[in-house]
């Protein structure tokens, strides 16, 4: 229990100061203690419905959430999400790893190529945005993380969402893809609750800490601070699938 609220607490700050949903690192430190892949997706769905729901009330509190915005998106992801367990189980645990690590090397690079932290926002149309929420929650909580991973580069790569806005949108996001992939996970055995409640409460200790610490750093930071950490992840899972 002891490792699983030290779990709890790690994943929900980097979940507040990086707008993920926590899965990005769960995950992978879960199938390092031991956990067989689909159940370490299914734990980390139960951790990201309270890590999101209680990040984006924060984050609304600072006024740095575009409620709008996110709907839209996040509506697309409800559907989508609802896929997932289906998918899930449909994938080796090797395939779904390996979509995992195509993930974060696609979230680094978006990322290490945005050059600008700030330029003229875009406007796109509500049913592009629908879409791409749709394939983001399809395919995200398949592997079992929030969607974030992909959403927050999206946003600030194509869209010149500023970095902490972004990141407060990437959360609220998985509010929506958590619930409806911890709906469809249910439906097909993934879910192992005991070792979800226990990290997801712990979570929201680690949540409160990172999204005031997010508040008080420099997006130049941030933003390093988040390439730094997709690199971990990327550089783990290479290690793990490949062996090298």
């Amino acid at each position: 229990m002891f490792e699983l609220i030290f779990l709890g607490l790690v994943v929900g700050l980097l979940s507040g100061l990086f707008g993920i949903g926590g899965g990005t690192i769960l995950v992978p430190l879960l199938l390092m203690f031991g956990y067989d892949t689909k159940i370490a997706i299914g734990i980390s769905v139960v951790q990201m419905v309270f890590s999101s729901v209680y990040g984006s009330y924060l984050n609304n509190k600072k006024g740095t959430l575009d409620v709008i915005m996110v709907l839209t998106i996040g509506a697309g992801g409800f559907s989508g999400a609802l896929l997932s367990g289906s998918i899930t189980s449909f994938f080796s645990d090797t395939t779904l790893q390996i979509i995992f690590l195509l993930f974060a090397i696609f979230a680094l690079l978006r990322l290490f190529m945005t050059t600008h932290v700030s330029q003229e926002r875009k406007e796109v149309h509500k049913i592009l945005l629908f879409i791409i929420g749709f394939v983001i929650g399809a395919i995200s909580m398949t592997i079992g993380v929030g969607g974030s991973l992909i959403l927050v580069p999206i946003l600030v790569g194509f869209l010149h969402v500023p970095l902490k806005n972004a990141t407060s949108a990437g959360l609220f996001f998985v509010v929506f893809s958590s619930v409806s992939g911890l709906i469809s996970h249910s439906m097909h055995g993934h879910v192992d609750y005991e070792s979800g409640v226990i990290i997801g409460l712990a979570s929201l200790f680690g949540v409160y800490a990172g999204i005031h610490l997010k508040h008080r750093l420099d997006v130049k930071l941030q933003k390093k601070m988040l390439m730094f950490f997709y690199l971990i992840i990327v550089i783990y899972l290479t290690y793990k699938i490949f062996g090298v």
